[in-house]
């Protein structure tokens, strides 16, 4: 994070880098890093504001980053109160790693605050009275003291010196570029460090339960392999069918084979040809056991195949020359891989920021009524209903207004809901990706072209008495969907809960 004399120096270069600039665009990237556009007579200038603990800092990035297709509530806020905003001054604490910056808009006198505490540094918007609106981060994590629609406080405590300039020798008309061009690659570094660490740590752990699975298959097989012993027994049984008497327990055969005694167990309430007939219907059983349990070792075998496939790619991305950042993610953006990867690093949403629904459906309600959760590329969430009363509860309690419903028409199938944020036009891919769901947990999911029919929640009605899953549409429309297998795949693996 900047020390308070690079604080000082940053503040004094954006004030005049901004000066008669008006604010165009504002996009937050991620849970801690807010990039402004500024429009000026002369110049554009993009300025990036980061209150991630040890990469705290004010920096200048070389473009604007896309912006999320949901930004997140503190974006949503200063875009409604700071559109188009003219640029009025920068403000630096004496005595802090603190930098403000004023701006005016239609709605008022804001102030954006950067305050650098280390692992509490945050981002706030204050009014024109110095009035706490909103912040980045969740204040339990940064302030506890500070609480929203009261007055900002300054934090107890200040730096010990001002610290030194990094990029003392860096013109001022490169500073803040040089500043974001340090930290960025710091970032990067321990992006893809924490990256590999966790692909690394999914593929051995899934390696180590496949290697338990095919422990437990070879002694299932060895157990079903007594499908031969009964098989002997029966024909052995059979040559002595005329000496055996009602009610007996055991008869004793020679093993014409070997010219052993063996003797053969019988049940004495049933007679001598059920008790044949009991064995060659065990010595059947057992033996399609035996088929079942290869098939699954073959299946396993070629997991552990393409398991091990991916750990030796992984290995030669962790070599002496530098890790590959592009590669770590295109490694973790395979399916399989984003399937791993959810399933031993889950995604830990603080409870303060799920919305009610998850946390109502999560929290209290029996684990057979929540739905499955998946997450689209848009960062939208579908969820699926796993039983007929599970569909009920997700339709008419999980499910708000606009959310879109989606069923396969004509056949029973789980109901789907796409998640929309209130939102009235969600991406056409992640519709796409709730029809694939909404057909493939239907009795159709093998068709290759099906008519599925969305309609927003609001439109679906549950008439009274009737039975689990049945519910009345009004309205919405057909979407004749053919399948793409590649689409369900890449769906099927974002699976956020297992």
């Amino acid at each position: 994070m900047l020390s308070l004399k690079e604080v000082r120096r940053a503040a004094g270069v954006l004030e005049a880098r901004l000066s008669g600039t008006r604010l165009q665009r504002i996009v937050q990237a991620g849970d801690f890093r807010l990039i402004m556009e500024f429009y000026g007579q002369a110049a554009t200038h993009l300025v990036s504001l980061s209150c991630r603990p040890r990469f705290a800092r004010i920096g200048s990035p070389g473009e604007m980053p896309k912006a999320p297709p949901i930004p997140p509530a503190f974006a949503q806020y200063l875009r409604a109160r700071l559109g188009r905003a003219s640029f009025e001054s920068i403000t630096a604490a004496a005595h802090d790693r603190r930098m403000g910056v004023r701006l005016n808009s239609r709605a008022g006198a804001f102030e954006i605050v950067l305050s650098i505490l280390g692992a509490r540094s945050n981002i706030y918007l204050l009014d024109a009275s110095a009035v706490l609106l909103h912040a980045m981060r969740p204040l339990a994590e940064t302030r506890r003291e500070l609480v929203l629609g009261e007055p900002w406080t300054e934090p107890e405590g200040s730096p010990r010196s001002e610290g030194a300039d990094r990029w003392e020798s860096v013109p001022d008309e490169r500073y803040l570029e040089a500043v974001e061009d340090t930290y960025a690659a710091l970032e990067r570094d321990e992006e893809a460090k924490s990256l590999a660490r966790r692909l690394e740590n999914a593929l051995n752990k899934e390696a180590d339960f496949l290697e338990r699975k095919a422990a437990n298959l070879l002694a299932d097989l060895g157990e079903a392999a007594e499908a031969e012993d009964y098989r002997r027994k029966g024909e052995l049984l059979k040559l002595a069918l005329h000496s055996i008497r009602p009610g007996a327990e055991s008869v004793a055969v020679t093993d014409y084979q070997t010219g052993t005694p063996v003797v053969i167990s019988l049940d004495p309430r049933l007679s001598p040809s059920e008790n044949l007939a009991a064995y060659f219907k065990r010595y059947q059983k057992e033996l399609r056991g035996v088929g079942a349990i290869r098939e699954q070792l073959q299946a396993l075998r070629n997991t552990q195949a393409a398991l091990a496939e991916l750990q030796r790619g992984l290995s030669g991305m962790l070599g002496p020359s530098g890790l590959d950042l592009p590669a770590l993610r295109l490694l973790a953006a395979e399916p399989p891989v984003r399937k791993l990867l959810s399933r031993y690093y889950p995604d830990r949403v603080p409870r303060a920021r799920r919305p009610a629904a998850m946390v109502r459906g999560r929290k209290e309600i029996p684990g057979r009524l929540q739905p499955k959760r998946y997450r689209t590329e848009q960062g939208l969430e579908i969820w699926v209903g796993r039983s007929e009363e599970g569909n009920d509860y997700l339709t008419t309690r999980l499910a708000r207004g606009n959310d879109l419903f989606f069923h396969l028409e004509g056949y029973p199938g789980s109901h789907v809901i796409l998640r929309t944020e209130g939102k009235g036009a969600p991406p056409a891919e992640s519709v796409l990706d709730a029809c694939e769901l909404a057909v493939h947990f239907s009795k159709l999911k093998e068709a290759r072209r099906a008519d599925v029919h969305v309609a927003p929640v609001k439109n679906i009605k549950k008439p009274k008495g009737a039975k689990p899953g049945l519910v009345y549409v009004t309205r919405g429309k057909t979407i004749h969907l053919r399948r793409d297998p590649k689409r369900l795949e890449n769906i099927l693996a974002s699976r956020l809960d297992e």
